[in-house]
C-alpha cells in the first residue's frame, strides 16, 4: 500500500506543538553557554598578550602568582554570603570570568585611549582628569554590563522558535500594545469613603530575564513589602564576583609591572657593583601591600553598590525608587572609586586618611549588610525551604 506524501512545511507545523520544550532548551542553553565561553576565551587570550607586552613573561607570571594571594578571601567571603543569595553557580563563574577577562579588555583598552586624547589635550590636568573621572566610569560600566548581560533573555530567544506554531518570536525588546478596556466609570470617584482597589504586585519587565534570585517584592501593606534580603544579597555576589575577577587581572597587571621595574633597577645595581638587597623590590612590596593586603574589597565594594541599585531596581515596589535605584549605585561606585584613585595622589598622609574616613566604615557597612541579610534569612526561611523543614 504506498504511503502518502507529506508536506514537509505541514509535516514541521505538525510536530511542533509536541515538540520537547527539554530538548529546546538544552540546546538554547547549550548555543548560550558556548557562545559565552568563546567570547571569554577570546578575550583572556588578548588581555594576557596586552598585560604581557607591559610586563612581559617573568613578570606577568610574578604578577599572576601574586594576585592569587587575596582570591581566598574575597572568594570565601562572597561564597558565604551567596547562601543566602542562592546565585547558581554558572551564574557566578560567568560574572567572575566576566570581570577578569571581558571587563578588563575593554577598560584597559578604553583607559588607554582616553589617557593618550586627555594627555595629548590638557596636559597633566588631563591625567588627573583622567584618573578621577574617566577611569572610574570605564571600569564601573564595564563591570556593570556582567549584570545586564543576565538579565538579557538570549535562551528565551532561541528556544521559543517553533513551540507552539512554528513561527519565529517576536522582537522581546518591543512589547506590543494590549488592547485598552473601555472604564466602568466615566470618571474615578473621590473621597475618604471611597475603597482604594489593591495595588497590583508588580512584575519583571517583558523583555528581561526572569532570574529566580531577582524577583518582584511582594504588593504594598504586606508584613514584607520591601525587597527580600535574598534578592539584595545576590546584588552584591553577583557584582562582587565581577569586580573580584577585575581585580585579579589589574593587580597582575601592577604587580607585574612593578617587578619588572624592580629587576631593571636591580640588574643596574649589580652593573654598579652594589650587593643585592630587599631594597630592590620596595616597589613590588609596595604594590601588594597596597592592593593585596590594605584594599582586595576595595572593587567588590564599588560594584557590590551598582549590584544593590539593580536588585531594588527589579524589585521595588515603589516607580520612582525603581527608576532611581540603578543610575544612583553606578554613580555611587563611580564616585567611591574616583575617591580612591584620586587618593592615590596625595601622598601617604592622605592616602591613609581617605582610606580611615571613607573606606573603612564603607567596608564596615557592607559587612554589617551582609551579617544583617544572612540572620534575615536564617531567621525568615524562604516558602519552599520552610515546606521542606516541616516535611522533615
Amino acid at each position: 500500500m504506498p504511503v502518502p506524501a507529506v508536506d514537509p512545511v505541514a509535516r514541521a507545523g505538525a510536530t511542533a506543538p509536541g515538540a520537547r520544550p527539554g530538548r529546546s532548551r538544552s540546546v538554547a542553553l547549550s548555543s548560550v553557554t558556548a557562545t559565552a565561553v568563546l567570547t571569554l576565551t577570546c578575550c583572556g587570550v588578548l588581555i594576557l598578550h596586552l598585560v604581557q607586552r607591559q610586563t612581559g613573561t617573568v613578570g606577568l607570571l610574578v604578577g599572576l602568582g601574586l594576585a592569587v594571594v587575596p582570591l581566598p578571601f574575597v572568594l570565601g567571603a562572597l561564597a558565604w554570603l551567596n547562601l543566602t543569595a542562592r546565585v547558581p553557580l554558572r551564574h557566578t563563574v560567568f560574572c567572575l570570568g566576566w570581570g577578569a577577562c571581558a571587563a578588563t579588555t575593554a577598560a584597559i583598552l578604553a583607559n588607554n585611549w582616553t589617557a593618550s586624547y586627555l594627555t595629548r589635550h590638557r596636559g597633566p590636568f588631563g591625567e588627573l582628569l583622567g584618573a578621577g573621572i574617566a577611569t572610574p566610569v570605564i571600569e564601573e560600566t564595564a563591570k556593570a554590563t556582567a549584570l545586564l548581560v543576565l538579565l538579557l533573555p538570549l535562551g528565551q530567544r532561541l528556544r521559543c522558535r517553533g513551540r507552539r506554531t512554528g513561527r519565529p518570536c517576536a522582537p522581546l525588546l518591543r512589547r506590543s500594545p494590549a488592547p485598552r478596556s473601555p472604564r466602568p466609570h466615566p470618571r474615578r470617584p473621590v473621597g475618604p469613603h471611597v475603597r482604594r482597589p489593591p495595588r497590583r504586585r508588580p512584575r519583571l519587565r517583558s523583555y528581561l530575564r526572569p532570574l529566580p534570585y531577582l524577583r518582584p517584592a511582594p504588593p504594598a501593606g504586606t508584613p514584607h513589602h520591601r525587597s527580600r534580603p535574598r534578592t539584595l544579597a545576590a546584588g552584591v555576589v553577583l557584582g562582587g564576583m565581577t569586580a573580584c575577577g577585575f581585580a585579579f587581572t589589574e593587580n597582575a597587571l601592577y604587580l607585574g609591572r612593578a617587578f619588572t621595574s624592580d629587576q631593571r633597577q636591580r640588574l643596574d645595581s649589580i652593573g654598579l657593583g652594589d650587593p643585592p638587597s630587599l631594597r630592590d623590590f620596595d616597589s613590588t612590596v609596595q604594590t601588594f601591600v597596597l592592593r593585596a593586603l590594605l584594599s582586595p574589597f576595595a572593587h567588590p565594594l564599588f560594584t557590590a553598590l551598582t549590584g544593590i541599585g539593580l536588585a531594588v531596581a527589579l524589585t521595588a515596589a515603589r516607580r520612582w525608587l525603581a527608576r532611581l535605584a540603578v543610575p544612583a549605585g553606578l554613580l555611587l561606585a563611580m564616585a567611591l572609586h574616583g575617591t580612591w584613585n584620586a587618593a592615590a595622589d596625595l601622598g601617604t598622609d592622605g592616602f591613609l586618611v581617605v582610606y580611615g574616613v571613607l573606606m573603612v566604615p564603607c567596608f564596615a557597612a557592607l559587612v554589617a549588610f551582609a551579617a544583617w541579610a544572612r540572620c534575615r534569612a536564617a531567621r525568615h526561611p524562604a516558602p519552599g525551604r520552610r515546606r521542606v523543614a516541616r516535611a522533615s
